[in-house]
């Protein structure tokens, strides 16, 4: 389900310039920025510019969004020159699953050696 942007989302917020960030990509459906707590050195969260509050509020209709925020966080990788030795990619879902902020996103993690399992 598609929903417009959410007034109290830090995401919403972020990818309306509301709240600032070090943007690194941006088109018509997709607004990557790089984690104020990064991770790794490499950290970007990759959001859909549409409101869904996780992945699990995604629908088949909306498959070609996930694969745009797939995609983009591997060119992305390309960008940050991270491609060739390796990231992660990782969506949190619900509480229990580590999701801090209500709106999807893709961490895109990498520049060092990562652990299994995480942290």
């Amino acid at each position: 389900m598609t929903t417009s942007p959410n007034p109290d989302c830090l995401f919403c917020k972020i990818v309306s310039g509301a709240i600032p960030s070090t943007r690194v990509y941006e088109d018509a459906d997709v607004f990557a920025f790089r984690d104020i707590q990064p991770a790794a050195p490499t950290h970007v969260l990759i959001v859909p510019r549409q409101h869904f509050a996780s992945i699990a509020a995604m629908s088949e209709t909306d498959a070609p969004l996930i694969a745009r925020l797939f995609l983009t966080a591997n060119q992305i990788a390309v960008s940050e020159h991270i491609e060739q030795r390796g990231y992660r990619l990782v969506v949190n879902t619900g509480e229990h699953g580590g999701q801090s902020v209500s709106h999807v996103h893709v961490h895109l993690l990498g520049g060092r050696a990562l652990g299994w399992p995480p942290g």
